[in-house]
């Protein structure tokens, strides 16, 4: 059955490319654009003369229209999302809906970032909220501890359970050659590493990098033709969480609308998952995530990732094979984009083999974007092996 529904997907990704680099100071956002699309299509079989459909997102230098000319790309669909670190996630659901229309049948997705070594992005100037939450301190890191803080109070988590996110992370990240932190923490060195915003230490927090990355969907024609693995795109839904004028529930994500919508559109339930992909901006944000998914009952996540639940090969449900974004990649402060390249590699049986999980067949892809307890985007994907 559930080779059957991974055979009628309506789109395949076939190519996927991380840069290898985690700093980059010589390098334009374009030239990664670029390098990172032609990884993706080498990847795949293709050339630059097949695409015709592009997708990215606010990180493209000059606008999208610079990007294509800079590419050199003819289209016949184009597509713009911003939604934060979800960009990326959403726009292989945009691209799946063009391909089902047939406004395109070989869509490349980039993205690109230098917030390490080169200008970082403020806050949108004309943000209608920052005029009232700049005053009072506001940062992404105070926001994350916010949610840890009523988290902890609600349901009972502690700084033990959130440090034990970074460690899996760790111990994945050891077998990564490219990853920004490369070596295995403990529990202890993270509760002894400099406090940020209470309750988050410094390795609850992720890494910061350059680099970027792409994928290629295309039509299932065109996946038959190339006769390489690819990753089926089963099942998507998106969102935007917000405040509600002040009736945040700031122990919930918008995933509690995503994931249940992807599961159900898929015909699966989250048991079904063999690995997942989940954003990891700070480690409370997996703890929140995994809930809002259904991996474990509101409140649980504390308990869920405890005694090693995350950790691959052969844990509950191991998540983020390559480091995440705590310890290996989080290019342009937005780690959606690799979150959704290691899922392929899972599904394709390319992971490390200290970290591929045993027969996977069933992925599960969640990106956010924004603050979490303010205003975010959130987009899950399922995807199978086919």
């Amino acid at each position: 059955m559930r080779r059957g529904r991974i055979a009628q997907a309506e789109a395949f990704i076939v190519g996927a490319y991380e840069h290898p680099a985690r700093k980059l100071p010589g390098t334009s956002l374009a030239e990664i654009h670029a390098q990172v699309g032609l990884g993706a299509l080498a990847d795949a079989g293709l050339t630059l003369a097949d695409v015709d459909g592009y997708l990215g997102s606010g990180d493209a230098p000059g606008g999208l229209p610079a990007v294509v000319d800079y590419l050199g790309l003819e289209l016949s669909y184009l597509d713009s999302t911003d939604i934060g670190g979800s960009s990326y996630v959403d726009l292989v659901n945009k691209a799946t809906a063009a391909i089902s229309r047939g406004e395109c049948s070989v869509a490349l997705i980039t993205m690109a970032g230098r917030p390490l070594t080169g200008k970082r992005r403020g806050p949108a100037p004309d943000s209608p909220f920052l005029g009232y939450e700049s005053a009072y301190g506001h940062s992404i890191a105070g926001s994350y501890a916010l949610l840890a803080q009523r988290h902890m109070f609600e349901h009972g988590t502690t700084p033990e359970q959130l440090a034990e996110v970074k460690v899996a992370a760790s111990a994945h990240a050891q077998h990564n050659p490219h990853a920004r932190l490369p070596r295995v923490v403990t529990v202890e060195d993270v509760l002894g590493s400099p406090m940020i915003a209470s309750p988050l230490h410094r390795l609850d927090c992720c890494v910061i990098t350059d680099g970027g990355g792409a994928v290629v969907v295309v039509s299932p024609d065109v996946w038959r033709g190339l006769g390489r693995r690819g990753a089926g795109i089963l099942a998507a839904a998106s969102t935007i969480d917000h405040t509600r004028a002040g009736r945040v529930d700031l122990t919930k994500t918008g995933a509690r609308r995503t994931g249940p919508r992807a599961l159900a559109q898929a015909g699966i339930v989250a048991e079904d998952i063999d690995y997942a992909s989940i954003y990891d901006s700070f480690t409370i944000t997996v703890i929140q995530t995994l809930e809002d998914l259904e991996f474990c009952a509101p409140g649980q996540g504390g308990r869920f990732v405890e005694e090693g639940a995350l950790r691959a090969p052969h844990g509950r449900l191991p998540i983020n094979t390559d480091g995440g974004s705590l310890c290996n990649n989080h290019p342009g402060n937005r780690g959606g984009m690799p979150r959704l390249i290691e899922a392929v590699r899972q599904l394709r049986h390319e992971a490390h083999p200290a970290v591929q999980v045993p027969d996977c067949e069933l992925a599960l892809v969640h990106g956010t974007g924004g603050h979490l307890g303010t205003r975010t985007g959130a987009a899950t994907l399922v995807l199978g092996r086919p």
